[in-house]
């Protein structure tokens, strides 16, 4: 049917279309408009968590946090001693590693948005002191004394370009010990064992021993055997000569010295019982007494996941070469294998620090028999402050078909940079960088993980933004310089990466870096111990300097010491049949301080040489691992 309507309810009908009807129609009342909502008047900011005062050991970084309130967006400026600091625009910020002179140092920050600006109280940086057995400055308690690697001992008031000479410098003691020591010693300042303040080093032998000794006398302290009942060290597994006679503990250990009642050593130890089997197991002793603590050892067990089900650490298969790194409460552990003889893969497996258990486990070459493993001479995995770990791959697999994210498709990372992040229980490849000619090196064993990386401090470059840079070397000769925040991947056709310095070192690379005072230091093989200058983030395409002395392999992995940034020497062992030790002044490398070949009569000779020896220097002495002792060199009395 058809609807009628009159002109008045058609107008109510659509009065919302209309403010009012004409004629002898009806009327109506339009909805009122809402009222607009008030725009927020903008607040300025205000500071709810100033920055603390933070206390580390020099070599250690700092990180201050401020929380702040107010209309966003909030843009951050952080000032050391009132001076803005270039690039330092976070909610928090993490110094460079710290150096002796940093004490004292004063950090804020300045919140700014579109109305207003707050400036926080300044937070005090402090070197750690010795009171009891608390933390030292003085003290070398990972490998080359700090996470990034480093090698810088930057509070040695003692030894000096001045006195470090044939004259007054040389060996005081030489200590015997079970076996080689293949560890770099550690070193703990006035430490007190059975009531007596004492400054110990640390020696670790391929006996499975551990020994504590006075620095100052040489007199042992304590010595432990990491064997259990009926036990001895690992034979030369597959008759691989790499390390021989036999294995016991290869990897530099690490220390922490607020952990458990007196401090703590962390080691891993291999061994073979009575039933042929063999073992490597994480150890937590007492640096006081070396008595086992936290229900340890632990035997080291993992598997992980591969393309056709999963594949088993096998702990015969597998030796602890590179040194342990301890971050964020971690304890990192880094396999190679027995002269490359299959089945292995590139195993790093974490333990928890507080009670020894296994956390998380990630395999950098899960489909492949023949790896790569880790082995960078002797260097340990290195650490940024957020706790991403870096380290350096060996020839074995990889992938150039690669997945979305520019990963190698079967997740195997051969021959390659590797930044690893740590999510709970979880290890995951973050980043990595591979060389265009990465397959090509592989096969010819050509490649990087001979040698070991170091994490440059924050640099500026030429346009004042700042850099995160590992460089690393190895086979090639090459030194790559690596952006850590953007590392490059894989491209066939060029390396994408900050900087490539080809053919600068002279040899093939078996040995890590040292940083100190804006100079890089590497010794390869055949080749001269040379120094680069670091100008705008970049290394020196030639030396700066160099030794007068070759060092035959494996080169030579340099040590630091200074006062803050005075005083700089550089020490270098070179692996003859008798040892040497050197010392050149760290500004020139032609200047050679001393050698310990130098003294009339043999006073200062040590012992046979060993591979992959990095000196510790730390309290005015210098210590110096052989085949079957420890070298205590000082000021002569």
């Amino acid at each position: 049917m058809t609807r009628k309507f009159t002109r008045g309810t058609a107008c109510l009908a659509i009065a919302a279309l209309f403010t009012a009807c004409g004629g002898g129609g009806s009327s109506y009342s339009p909805t009122p408009t809402p009222t607009p909502t008030p725009t927020p008047t903008a607040t300025a900011p205000a500071i709810t968590t100033q920055p603390s005062d933070v206390t580390v050991r020099v070599g250690q970084t700092a990180t201050f946090t401020v929380v702040a309130s107010g209309t966003d967006p909030l843009t951050y400026q952080w000032q050391k001693n009132g001076t803005a600091i270039m690039g330092a625009t976070s909610a928090s910020y993490t110094t460079p590693a710290i150096q002796v002179t940093d004490d004292g140092t004063m950090f804020g920050v300045v919140v700014t948005n579109s109305t207003g600006s707050a400036t926080s109280t300044s937070a005090k940086l402090s070197i750690a002191t010795t009171a009891g057995n608390a933390p030292s400055a003085a003290d070398v308690v990972t490998f080359k004394n700090d996470v990034s690697r480093t090698g810088q001992y930057l509070v040695e008031t003692t030894l000096t370009p001045a006195n470090v000479n044939s004259t007054s410098f040389g060996l005081l003691h030489n200590v015997g010990v079970d076996g080689k020591v293949d560890a770099q010693p550690l070193y703990l300042s006035q430490l007190s064992v059975r009531g007596t303040p004492h400054n110990v080093v640390y020696v670790a032998t391929e006996h499975a021993s551990v020994y504590a000794f006075d620095a100052d006398t040489g007199d042992q302290l304590w010595q432990v055997s990491l064997l259990g009942s009926g036990e001895t060290p690992s034979d030369a597994v597959h008759s691989c000569t790499q390390v021989e006679p036999k294995i016991g503990v290869t990897s530099t250990p690490v220390i922490d010295r607020s952990a458990g009642p007196n401090g703590t050593l962390y080691v891993v130890a291999m061994s073979l019982d009575s039933s042929a089997k063999y073992h490597q197991r994480l150890h937590a002793l007492d640096v006081t007494t070396g008595a086992e603590l936290l229900n340890g050892p632990t035997e080291v067990a993992a598997t992980y996941p591969n393309g056709s089900g999963t594949t088993t650490f096998d702990p015969g298969q597998y030796e602890e070469r590179a040194a342990l790194l301890l971050t964020n409460g971690l304890i990192y552990t880094s396999w190679t294998s027995h002269c490359d003889i299959a089945p292995y893969s590139g195993w790093v497996i974490a333990f928890k620090q507080a009670d020894l258990t296994r956390v998380a486990v990630l395999n950098v070459a899960p489909n492949s028999s023949t790896g790569p493993a880790i082995w960078m001479s002797g260097d340990g995995p290195a650490a940024d402050a957020a706790g991403n770990v870096y380290l350096l791959t060996a020839n074995g697999a990889f992938e150039t078909t690669l997945d979305a994210n520019g990963f190698p498709s079967l997740g195997n990372f051969g021959n390659s940079f590797v930044k690893i992040a740590s999510s709970g229980a979880t290890l995951t490849v973050a980043d990595y960088f591979a060389m265009k000619n990465e397959v090509a090196e592989s096969a010819s064993d050509e490649d990087l993980g001979s040698g070991g990386e170091m994490l440059f401090p924050d640099l500026m470059d030429s346009t004042n933004t700042v850099k995160h840079l590992v460089v690393g070397a190895g086979k090639d000769g090459n030194i790559y310089s690596v952006d850590r925040d953007g590392m490059g991947r894989f491209d066939p056709a060029k390396n994408n990466i900050w900087q490539e310095v080809d053919g600068a070192l002279g040899g093939g690379v078996f040995s890590s870096p040292a940083y100190f005072n804006g100079t890089l230091y590497y010794g390869a093989v055949g080749s001269t111990l040379r120094a680069f200058s670091i100008t705008a983030a970049k290394i020196s395409t030639t030396a700066a300097s160099q030794s007068a002395t070759t060092f035959g392999y494996p080169g030579t992995s340099a040590a630091i010491s200074a006062n803050g940034t005075a005083s700089g020497i550089v020490w270098a062992h070179e692996n003859v049949p008798n040892a040497v030790l050197h010392a050149y002044d760290a500004s020139d490398l032609t200047h050679e301080l001393y050698n310990s070949n130098q003294a009339t009569g043999s006073r200062d000779q040590f012992g046979t040489g060993n591979k992959f020896i990095t000196p510790t220097i730390a309290g005015g002495k210098v210590f110096v691992g052989t085949t079957n002792s420890v070298a205590i060199f000082g000021l002569l009395h």
